[in-house]
């Protein structure tokens, strides 16, 4: 069907303006408010989203005057706009969206933990309240995660989070939520002190894709689908988020972190828990998120076997990607000579509930591999082959529904089917649906949705505590496990060891090509 003739269905397109509210960022001169959350905003802005009333208030330690962080913005969202377009900003910004925002930023200077920043901002947003008739402020962390609990202390001691009448107080928070279970039931035991849980709004980017979204839609809302979507038919799942980038800046982050802590206990598990879940009775947000909670509770905990046979860790060595030779990580600036942090983990998890009994999910994320994939697919159970002995096909290829959710947006069905001739002879075809040839869709950076859904009060896409402690919980077991790390090729598909893990079950991890 040709997609002209396809409305534009887009979420956003379709959406009411959220309330007047003031957002103040911490963090606002560090990279995430340059690149992600104020080309948002703009984005948001383009599209209406935003009440007469919204305001911005960047908070950092650097001077600034509110003229000079209006032109740093500026810079930004023009880099942003010709980064997506592939072409020169001027003319492509939306002068007219653009100006509105521009004008609703300011600027205080000041350090997270120091009380004297807090009552300034406490009086900026009185002020507020005066101009525009409202109180309503969502506060948005963008700072390493040393000062989340003592920006929420403050937050809370100055009362800036207590609600009154309409007016709602919220807070967002970027992962990590911890670095492993105790710590996260640490910080969420010491934020739950302070505020509500429906005040806290654990952000996970990849949740904002719309691909990611897509899947509730594409098991819920398809008769097709839905019955099929269990160990009945299922015989394996592959998540994988395949990254082509190395740990380029991030050296002192990644030594300590780790592939297993910075992409597992989060984006995989979500991706998991959207593919697993049992159907919400609605899409209330806590309902969605009690049953996310619950499959990621189900899986089975890994014992000191599971660990030695069913974890593999790799590290990327030197090697050629896209035709340019590239280091090895351990030549990564601020990365030790003898690290063995691992850039690659694959693993196999079940999950043992009623639906998934008997499945494996096999999870694999890493750095300096060959393409850039996200991924979820879904391999069903090889049909008989008894009806085919006599034809010329050693055995039939199962069928799989693969979710792209980056950087091809879309789902796609492998299929076997006969090729034309006299004879019966089976070639594998595949039907595709692509976002881009069904729906009209703009550059974005993922943050919009969510953005948008904390303003409105929405936490569908937010992570609850249970949620956060699952999935660590889920992972515990490998923190602390003495596995080695097995060297990988830059620019190849992973580490041996990688495919041995299917090998042994007699499957195998779809190409990265």
């Amino acid at each position: 069907m040709d997609a002209r003739f396809c409305p534009d269905l887009s979420t956003l397109s379709r959406a009411k303006p959220a309330p007047a509210s003031t957002l103040v960022i911490f963090g606002a001169n560090g990279d995430l408010t340059k690149r992600l959350l104020m080309p948002a905003l703009y984005n948001l802005s383009v599209a209406g989203l935003l009440a007469d009333g919204f305001s911005v208030i960047g908070i950092d330690h650097n001077e600034r005057t509110d003229e000079a962080y209006r032109g740093q913005l500026t810079e930004a969202i023009h880099a942003f706009v010709a980064d997506r377009t592939g072409e020169s900003s001027a003319g492509v910004v939306d002068g007219r969206a653009w100006g509105w925002l521009r004008d609703r930023l300011s600027y205080l200077t000041g350090e997270f933990e120091d009380p004297g920043t807090h009552r300034r901002l406490a009086e900026r947003l009185a002020e507020i309240r005066r101009m525009r008739g409202h109180g309503t402020c969502v506060f948005y962390l963008a700072t390493a995660p040393r000062f989340f609990g003592p920006i929420v202390e403050r937050l809370a001691a100055t009362g800036l989070m207590r609600e009154e009448g309409r007016d709602f107080r919220r807070v967002i928070i970027e992962k990590p939520f911890g670095t492993d279970l105790a710590s996260a039931r640490a910080l969420d035991g010491h934020l739950l002190g302070l505020v509500a849980e429906s005040q806290l709004f654990r952000i996970d980017h990849f949740l904002g894709k719309e691909t990611v979204q897509n899947i509730l839609a594409l098991r819920f809302a398809n008769g097709i689908f839905e019955p099929l979507w269990r160990r009945d038919h299922i015989d394996h799942v592959q998540i994988t988020a395949a990254e082509t980038v190395g740990v380029e800046r991030r050296g002192r982050f990644y030594e300590a972190t780790g592939a297993l802590r910075d992409m597992v206990p989060n984006h995989m598990m979500q991706l998991l828990a959207m593919t697993a879940m049992e159907p919400p009775n609605g899409f209330d947000p806590d309902a969605v998120r009690a049953e996310k909670a619950k499959v990621v509770q189900a899986i089975r905990p890994i014992g000191a076997d599971e660990l030695a046979r069913d974890v593999v860790r790799g590290q990327y060595d030197s090697g050629i990607l896209h035709g340019m030779q590239v280091s090895a990580y351990r030549q990564e600036p601020n990365v030790a000579s003898d690290s063995v942090t691992e850039t690659y983990i694959a693993m196999k998890l079940h999950i043992d509930n009623w639906r998934w009994a008997g499945v494996p999910f096999y999870v694999r994320t890493g750095k300096r591999l060959a393409v850039r994939r996200t991924e979820i697919a879904i391999h069903f159970k090889q049909a008989p082959y008894a009806m085919f002995r006599g034809t010329p096909v050693e055995c039939l290829t199962p069928n799989f529904l693969v979710l792209h959710i980056q950087p091809s947006e879309g789902i796609s069905l492998c299929l076997s089917a006969k090729e034309p001739g006299p004879t019966v002879r089976l070639a594998d075809v595949r039907m595709e649906f692509r976002y881009a040839d069904w729906f009209k869709t703009g550059p974005s950076t993922g943050y919009e949705t969510l953005l948008y859904d904390a303003l409105i009060g929405d936490a569908t896409l937010f992570q609850r505590a249970d949620n956060v402690e699952a999935g660590w919980a889920a992972v515990q077991p490998m923190l602390g496990s003495p596995a080695g790390v097995e060297r990988y090729a830059a620019g190849s598909k992973g580490p041996a060891a990688a495919e041995d893990l299917l090998a042994r079950d007699g499957r195998r991890w779809r190409e990265l090509a």
